[in-house]
């Protein structure tokens, strides 16, 4: 999981920044380095399969800690932003990102800012592509991963595959994912079919 921050004049931000999810890969790619050419400061950051798996943690105590992380990186003081919402409660999730940053800033949060926000969808292009970047790694060690999201069935494939070959998950793979309580579980009844 990738979060990032983009400190940088909105009025400098190339034309159809936004939500990553719906801009095709090569736009994302491109307006990844023009956000970087014109941004005074950008920062991700990553939170690692480990970290995911920990069962002292969750995903939304790991949210926030990636949004602070990364806006920990290009926040100083006196300035004013906004995060997008991962949480049900937008000023809570705001209020906890803020509290993760030593900088005194005016910080807002809202649900759905990657499309209202330029910065927030400039962070959210920064942040795919360093997820894309990282699967792209995982691709050259492993071979056909997919795209890393569980309902891919390239994915899924890859996972049965390693399983089948190793008797365990990949070190990429989420243990956590119910993809890979399903490939697993497969994988017993498989080797209980040869007795």
């Amino acid at each position: 999981m990738f979060a990032a921050a983009v400190r940088a004049d909105p009025a400098d931000l190339p034309d159809g920044v936004g939500d990553s999810k719906g801009i095709p890969a090569q736009r994302r790619a491109d307006l990844e380095e023009a956000i970087r050419d014109v941004a005074a400061a950008v920062a991700v950051a990553e939170v690692p399969v480990a970290r995911i798996d920990d069962p002292e943690t969750d995903m939304n105590a790991l949210t926030v800690a990636a949004h602070g992380r990364a806006l920990a990186g290009v926040a100083r003081d006196g300035l004013a932003g906004t995060v997008d919402a991962g949480d049900t409660d937008a000023d809570r999730f705001g209020r906890r990102v803020a509290d993760r940053v030593d900088a005194d800033l005016a910080l807002d949060a809202a649900h759905g800012a990657d499309e209202s926000d330029p910065l927030v969808g400039a962070a959210s292009i920064v942040a795919k592509e360093a997820r894309e970047a990282h699967v792209k790694a995982l691709r050259e060690e492993f071979g056909a991963v997919g795209s890393g999201y569980p309902s891919d069935p390239t994915t899924r494939e890859f996972l049965a595959d390693y399983v089948d070959a190793n008797g365990d998950l990949p070190p990429c793979a989420r243990s956590s994912w119910s993809t890979c309580d399903d490939v697993l579980a497969a994988a017993q009844q498989s080797t209980l079919g040869e007795f």
